[in-house]
């Protein structure tokens, strides 16, 4: 399993990683074979063609700088500046949809419909550096979207889960599931007995922690063990797994 980060966490999805898998960004569905051997930390494109490798300090790259000029001339220019006389009627953009969709047809990348619409702005230099960076980042959002690729671990899966589903987690923010870890003294060569009844996040957290070490036994409360589906998202080693021991009743 790969954990996908669209545009900085804007959505956050766990993907199989297969030849045909696929994942739909925007109104465009883009193939996961690019990402196949791939190290994690691996930042993409969304290309007219599907997904595209790109360095990771495009993400901070001299264009995200703010336009204003630096230092104290910078500061001083963006002080004249303010939004009192811009008025949101629509009529400031000149680019109509149809020149963008022209523009997508010729193979114009994402970067390019973004810059073409700041050209294409009248009020986009009035406007103060933070306001043109706000403003730059919702247009490349949605023409250019960026999608990093993630190792699944605690703190991720943990993050993902509570702000997609948090009712399967027992609400457990990454905070609290770090606190109990840290109480119970879970570390290498420990023997770990674990109540899940949060899908599994609690054993796979200890599995994760303990690396192949130790032993960790999930119990539960009641007739029926809870689900641990959880702990697939892990990417555990078969010397990892060896070490679990599932459906004790207690």
């Amino acid at each position: 399993s790969v954990l996908l980060d669209i545009n900085d966490g804007d959505r956050l999805a766990f993907f199989r990683l297969t030849p045909g898998a696929t994942v739909k960004i925007g109104d465009k569905s883009c193939s996961l074979q690019p990402l196949l051997g791939r190290p994690f930390g691996s930042l993409f494109r969304v290309g007219p063609s599907g997904l595209v490798p790109c360095a990771a300090t495009d993400a901070s790259s001299q264009d995200d700088k703010p336009r204003g000029g630096g230092g104290a001339d910078g500061q001083a220019q963006d002080e004249t500046r303010d939004n009192r006389s811009l008025v949101d009627n629509n009529t400031a953009q000149t680019l109509s949809s149809e020149d963008i969709e022209a523009m997508k047809r010729e193979g114009a990348s994402g970067d390019a419909i973004v810059e073409a619409l700041i050209a294409n702005s009248s009020t986009f230099g009035n406007k103060t550096v933070f306001s043109q960076e706000k403003y730059k980042l919702k247009k490349q959002k949605k023409y250019a979207p960026k999608v990093l690729l993630r190792r699944p671990s605690s703190r991720s899966i943990c993050e993902t889960y509570f702000k997609k589903y948090p009712a399967r987690i027992g609400f457990m923010r990454v905070d609290a599931l770090s606190l109990l870890l840290s109480m119970a003294n879970v570390g290498a060569y420990s023997d770990v007995l674990a109540v899940d009844m949060v899908g599994g996040l609690v054993v796979g957290s200890v599995a994760e922690r303990l690396g192949g070490t130790g032993y960790v036994c999930s119990t539960y409360l009641g007739s029926a063990p809870s689900s641990i589906d959880i702990i697939r998202m892990y990417n555990l080693s078969s010397d990892m797994t060896s070490r679990d021991f599932p459906g004790t009743t207690w």
